[in-house]
């Protein structure tokens, strides 16, 4: 797997291991922050009332990092956000572990909370991940994000909404 991309402000990550809530809160806890808001995405047993077995994750790991190191910056500079944290699981993500985990870190709640809600958001709009629903019948889907714009990939992040 790809290095981590990390600074003392960010670490963005694509691993196979299973991610650690604990660890993007001890990565981005500080004490000029009195908010951390996390997001975690977790595989969830259904799609549309199919049942799903497991969820299967590639991603363009180098890229995928480059973009989340993007979107934690725009965090900081639009939000205050201080510290940030995004982690992306790549292949098998068993029902009930997580695919993703970002924290935030910011002086008031409001900004931790706002930073969180976008980047995930933006996230599903420009990392390049990808991923297949494995059915509980054995069948399979590669599934796009709603949100998914390969254009993106060539483009600035998406500034946050002010």
């Amino acid at each position: 797997m790809a290095a981590a991309v990390e600074t003392e402000l960010d670490l963005c990550r694509v691993q196979s291991e299973p991610l650690s809530h604990d660890e993007a809160v001890a990565f981005v806890t500080s004490g000029d922050c009195g908010a951390i808001a996390t997001f975690l995405g977790t595989t969830r047993n259904n799609f549309d009332g199919r049942p799903v077995r497991t969820l299967m994750y590639e991603a363009y790991a180098p890229m995928a990092e480059s973009k989340m190191k993007e979107i934690c910056r725009a965090a900081r500079s639009a939000y205050g956000v201080r510290k940030a944290c995004a982690l992306h699981r790549v292949g098998e993500v068993k029902i009930g572990e997580a695919s993703v985990v970002l924290a935030f870190a910011s002086p008031h709640r409001k900004d931790a909370l706002n930073a969180c809600a976008w980047a995930i958001d933006e996230l599903k709009r420009v990392v390049p991940v990808w991923k297949q629903e494995v059915y509980a019948d054995e069948g399979a889907d590669w599934k796009a994000n709603k949100e998914w714009d390969p254009a993106g990939l060539a483009r600035e992040i998406r500034a946050p909404p002010s």
